[in-house]
């Protein structure tokens, strides 16, 4: 039993893709919270210098989660719920590979997918008394797509199409013979929470929270499904997604099988690329299936954090974040994740093919990092 593809198989799909509606009594709620605005932090300060690659995001009050009419909103994306977020500066692109090299070579780190397996520290994860797998399996790897060779009738049992690989990480993508060179603009993967977190400590970022990563792909735009807008027909043009029968057959009609360099496809309107699609993003938040119902009650939140803990009862032996955008395998036919209420949980200690990260940066954050005395490393 590859009891590793288990754990972190598990946290990749869990949500199941129900259409569901939005209770009349949430809806008013929503609507009445609605009415009151939070004073906000627009315009950049103008003593700070925007940091290269990064782009401005100014503030505002809007509606967070799932917009009135979207059939393809999960129930994790409900209620929809009034926030308040300061602006931020955001990176323009994903953390790229040639990014997270020069960190690696920086610093010497080793990511979670290339890191030993300790029994004792995952046996923590699993129902008490599962037994130890055999030594070949508790290797380091990661987990890699692969194509179905026929159709997949139940689009609920993701282990058809995801793969435990030993050896993967992120400098052998889809293996260990596998290779990122020549793809230094490409997005890293097989990122797991820890990994991103260690590469914004020593970038001096941080991951954005659910709220802002929401503003941000928002771009200005009210209660609009997609980046760009509403019109699905415009998927193709702006999001590297899954075209074709997943997860069969992929047509490439947006011209990726696979993950797609940065800036293959147009910004959104505050100039972020890939926003949608290509790969996941890590969050800083908790994934707990209450917290946007907990919002709902408190009315506008100015700069939500995210839950105080996780909790998911689909999988509660995990501790995951919220990760969002979408990936090259989200599909119009299943749960269509590229719309930007959609959200997924992912336990902290998984990399996947499809996942990655971009920073973001506060003003105070920046100040506070030119006034500190420079040391070597």
């Amino acid at each position: 039993m590859k009891i590793t593809l288990l754990i972190t198989a598990l946290s990749c799909l869990l949500v199941s893709c129900k259409n569901t509606k939005e209770s009349p009594s949430n809806a008013s709620k929503s609507s009445k919270a609605l009415t009151t605005q939070i004073e906000v932090v627009k315009k950049k300060p103008t003593d700070i210098i925007t940091p290269e690659g990064m782009v401005w995001i100014p503030g505002g009050n809007f509606t967070q989660g799932a917009r009135q009419g979207d059939s393809f909103a999960l129930e994790h994306e409900k209620p929809a719920h009034p926030v308040a977020v300061d602006g931020f500066f955001m990176d323009i692109t994903e953390v790229t590979n040639d990014e997270f090299s020069e960190f690696v070579n920086q610093t010497g780190y080793i990511t979670i997918a290339e890191r030993e397996i300790d029994w004792q520290d995952l046996k923590k994860q699993l129902p008490a008394g599962t037994p130890k797998p055999h030594d070949s399996i508790l290797q380091p790897g990661s987990l890699v797509f692969k194509k179905t060779a026929t159709s997949v009738p139940n689009l609920y049992d993701f282990s058809q199409w995801w793969e435990w690989k030993i050896g993967a990480n992120w400098k052998h993508p889809k293996g260990p013979e596998s290779t990122i060179e020549g793809k230094g603009n490409y997005p890293v993967v097989h990122i797991a929470f820890a990994d991103a977190i260690a590469y914004c400590e020593w970038a001096g970022r941080k991951l954005p929270t659910e709220a802002q990563w929401e503003l941000a792909a928002n771009a200005g735009m009210r209660n609009k499904r997609y980046t760009w807008g509403d019109n699905e027909t415009e998927l193709n043009a702006n999001a590297n997604t899954w075209t074709g029968e997943f997860p069969t057959q992929n047509d490439q009609i947006d011209g990726f099988e696979n993950k797609a360099p940065v800036k293959s496809f147009p910004p959104n309107a505050y100039g972020l690329y890939e926003i949608a699609g290509n790969v996941w993003e890590w969050t800083q938040d908790w994934y707990h299936v209450d917290y946007y119902k907990q919002l709902l009650e408190n009315g506008v939140v100015h700069n939500p954090n995210g839950a105080e803990k996780a909790f998911n009862p689909n999988n509660p032996y995990s501790q995951e974040k919220i990760i969002k955008g979408g990936s090259f395998l989200c599909s119009d036919t299943y749960c269509a994740s590229y719309r930007i209420s959609a959200r997924m949980a992912t336990s902290t200690d998984s990399g996947q093919a499809h996942l990655g990260f971009r920073t973001i940066a506060t003003a105070e954050m920046l100040k506070e990092h030119t006034t500190k005395p420079t040391t070597s490393l």
